[in-house]
């Protein structure tokens, strides 16, 4: 089959043909219709240090897609060929402590697809059963191919309680914008959303920010004072992986505010613990998606009329991936969908 191969320890990625995948019993083999590009598909392609101490070389890469079920092993009973499915990116131990108490997400042992684990830029892809994701009848491929990071703007943003709320997302790339489309799709009053690049803010409010800063020339203080705010934001969404945008974020909370953290700070970065603590601030650091809840949560808000489909900004061939990749090392997209059927 066709793949999209870390073949060597260098820039790039290499289209090659390689093995399918071997079916054990308890497995589920897809056929592949999109896979998104994101940013750890990003960091693999670049060969930056966290690629480089991470995966393993030669590896079939990402995560992010959509497939109809071609076989099955012969432990499998849920599942059939025909189903449309996605898989939840993280493979994880079943006989750790959290895993055996039912907090599959938070496995200490877990493996990435596309990581450390054979990925999803390819013609076919092996998963076990547990990690098989049957979507709703009639469901946009391009959009099912997204509900990886779906996931994580979800579980970042419903950590909350978010009806009447005043929030602030720091971070407008693919995930704070979706986000910001969950927070109005659970009833969030004001949804702010800060970054430095234009393009990427006006992708945020197609997808529902009801206000966007450049905070090149924009301050939150002066916002909060134009949308008649008085104590502060009272959820804040860090999706940037910026120190400052975090600061800027804790500066502008309410007391007593709830802050989630997905975006991944660089080592060393400070915060203003004082801030923290006499404001009273509750921190909470999100990683992937609840295993299944947050699945669940994604599927009935999409069938229920959450629209995410502006931010995927380009739609390739799976042929054309270098050009994907270009559009993304320049800035120039959002969410690029690769079609595995062209």
């Amino acid at each position: 089959m066709k793949a999209l191969v870390k073949e060597k320890a260098d820039v790039g990625l290499w289209l090659k043909d390689v093995p399918e995948p071997e079916l054990g019993i308890s497995d589920v083999l897809i056929k592949v219709k999109r896979a998104a590009i994101c940013g750890t598909d990003m960091h693999i392609y670049n060969w930056d240090d966290w690629a480089q101490n991470t995966i393993p070389v030669p590896m079939v890469v990402g995560h992010e897609f959509v497939g109809e079920i071609v076989k099955v092993g012969s432990n499998v009973i849920d599942f059939h060929p025909g189903q449309i499915v996605s898989g939840e990116g993280h493979v994880v131990c079943s006989r750790c402590r959290n895993c055996m108490a039912g907090h599959r997400h938070l496995c200490a042992h877990a493996s990435g697809i596309g990581v450390n684990w054979p990925g999803a830029f390819a013609e076919y892809v092996a998963l076990p059963m547990s990690n098989v994701w049957e979507h709703r009848p009639g469901i946009d491929l391009d959009v099912a191919s997204l509900f990886d990071p779906l996931g994580n703007a979800v579980h970042t943003a419903l950590q909350w309680d978010l009806l009447g709320e005043d929030v602030l997302i720091t971070g407008a790339g693919p995930i704070g914008s979706m986000a910001a489309a969950v927070c109005r799709h659970a009833g969030a009053r004001h949804v702010v959303i800060t970054d430095v690049v234009p393009e990427r803010l006006e992708t945020a409010k197609k997808l529902g920010a009801t206000r966007t800063v450049d905070v090149r020339n924009q301050n939150l203080k002066d916002v909060q004072a134009e949308l008649g705010m008085i104590e502060g934001f009272d959820v804040g969404l860090e999706m940037s992986g910026n120190s400052s945008a975090l600061n800027d974020l804790i500066e502008n909370m309410c007391h007593g505010g709830k802050v989630s953290i997905l975006g991944i700070q660089t080592k060393g970065a400070e915060i203003n613990w004082e801030t923290v603590i006499f404001n009273m601030l509750t921190i909470k650091g999100i990683y992937g998606r609840e295993m299944y809840a947050t699945w669940y949560k994604m599927s009935v808000m999409v069938e229920n009329g959450l629209d995410i489909s502006p931010v995927i900004t380009h739609r390739l061939p799976y042929q054309e991936f270098q050009e994907g990749f270009d559009l993304m090392n320049a800035g120039e997209a959002s969410k690029v969908v690769l079609n595995w059927e062209a």
